[in-house]
């Protein structure tokens, strides 16, 4: 149904409104479940406390599980996979089988060999709901990735960096002085979401006052149980997301064509990208492919910092003697901040789907079986890093990180997510002595996204600690 369904919406995309469009693919997909039931049945989830890994078969370690994530369970199940299974099958999950690959140098191989390990059709372990199989380039093979990828690459070149890097000083800035001082406030909200909001505005040419849109929209795609474990089990959230999303962004887009059209130069941000390449141009009239990369760069743009903003302070806490040392030697930031995405790991895992039979630390991964490289293991492999666990912000191999990827679809936006972080840090480091998490914070429920809700937080101003 999905080829035929994203054939009839590209023919109709000129007549109908795009956002109307998805909102009748709900409707034609409820007309099919009542006629033939569901392609699968939605998972359910329902938390219980995490069983003790030791108490389990090896063949019953299910990394899927969201709340392994939300309970901060997760990592002794990594390390006994990586100890006694590390490319380990598990036949039953309410996601279907797949493969885990769990050490570092495994995933490496697993992410470099595009040609044995596919992208497509979906990076993330589930399947997105029925009717919603929109592309994306970072879920798509050569040659097609590497032209949809190009078009906007130029966003976060070197040059582009430099000039957005005062803007984003500016922004960051305007946040920490608004930040109420010696009494506990939600960190997430008050400076994950709104930088990261900001920053996807700025990047977009999104309209500023309406940024939070950018956050609610990405939580949404990102959250839906059936793909993620994540809490968003009612379908109707993503394609509300998806048709409020494809209108908003249907409207930027014709009227960044008007003003071209009447002569005015393109800006440089992603929407106008992709207007100037001839190969992404007409991307409108492909509403799946229009509404996956807008969704891509809006999540990706999104977890990555934003969790990394909030996992950084966690790791202070957690080892203070770091924030010690940091405040007595500023030069650090930058691989401090390479740290953090390596103990953070803001994205757990990406999805490939064998094209082949391949034969990996010892066991068969057939042509067709589907197959996860957990990040968030590859980054505290012991083989690998030592003292894994720890962090310590003057690591030596902190860079080989594995939360970018590696290869052909190591993230676009890296270099920008270490700007962020490094001005975040610089501007912290000016303003506060001491920035304390008080209580425990809340962690998001999902298997893709490693996120907080909540992390309370009080802040001591410089001089008065």
């Amino acid at each position: 149904m999905d080829a035929i369904q994203t054939r009839v919406v590209n023919a109709t995309s000129r007549v109908v409104p795009m956002h109307w469009q998805i909102r009748g693919l709900k409707a034609l997909v409820n007309v099919k479940k009542k006629l033939v039931g569901p392609r699968r049945p939605a998972p359910n989830f329902v938390e219980a406390p995490v069983p003790d890994v030791t108490t389990l078969a090896l063949d019953e370690v299910d990394l899927s599980n969201p709340f392994l994530y939300r309970q901060g369970e997760w990592g002794p199940y990594f390390k006994r996979l990586r100890d006694e299974a590390p490319v380990h099958y598990l036949k039953n999950s309410p996601f279907g089988p797949f493969w885990s690959v769990t050490r570092y140098e495994d995933i490496l191989f697993v992410d470099k060999h595009h040609e044995l390990f596919s992208s497509e059709p979906f990076i993330i372990l589930g399947d997105p709901p029925e009717g919603l199989s929109v592309e994306m380039f970072i879920a798509m093979d050569p040659p097609k990735h590497d032209v949809q990828r190009r078009s906007v690459q130029g966003v976060v070149a070197p040059q582009n960096l430099k000039e957005m890097e005062g803007l984003i000083r500016l922004r960051t800035g305007e946040v920490l002085d608004s930040l109420p001082l010696g009494e506990p406030f939600n960190w997430v909200p008050a400076v994950s979401k709104e930088l990261t909001g900001r920053m996807l505005a700025t990047l977009l040419d999104f309209p500023y006052e309406e940024r939070h849109k950018l956050i609610d929209w990405s939580d949404r795609l990102a959250g839906n149980a059936a793909a993620t474990g994540g809490e968003f089990d009612d379908e109707e959230n993503m394609f509300e997301a998806a048709a409020d999303m494809a209108w908003a962004f249907s409207q930027l887009w014709r009227d960044k064509e008007a003003r071209r059209a009447a002569g005015e130069a393109p800006g440089f941000d992603l929407i106008s990208m992709l207007q100037s390449n001839d190969d992404t141009k007409s991307m409108i009239n492909r509403p799946m492919e229009f509404i996956g990369n807008l969704g891509l760069l809006i999540v990706g743009g999104n977890d990555t910092t934003r969790n990394s903003m909030s996992g950084g302070v966690l790791a202070m806490n957690q080892f203070p003697e770091e924030f010690d040392k940091l405040k007595a030697n500023p030069d650090l930031i930058p691989n401090m901040v390479s740290e953090i995405i390596r103990w953070q790991t803001p994205l757990a895992h990406m999805r490939r789907v064998a094209t082949q039979d391949v034969e990996l630390n010892g066991q068969t991964i057939r042509q067709g079986d589907r197959v996860v490289m957990w990040f968030a293991s590859g980054n505290r492999d012991e083989r690998k890093f030592d003292n894994p666990d720890a962090f310590i912000i003057d690591r030596k191999d902190a860079r080989n990180h594995l939360s970018f990827g590696y290869g052909i679809h190591r993230c676009m936006g890296n270099r920008l997510a270490e700007l962020q972080l490094r001005i975040l840090w610089e501007e912290l480091l000016k303003r506060f002595d001491k920035i304390e998490v008080v209580g425990e914070p809340e962690r998001v429920q999902s298997n893709f996204v490693r996120g907080y809700s909540e992390l309370m937080v009080k802040l001591t101003p410089k001089g008065k600690g």
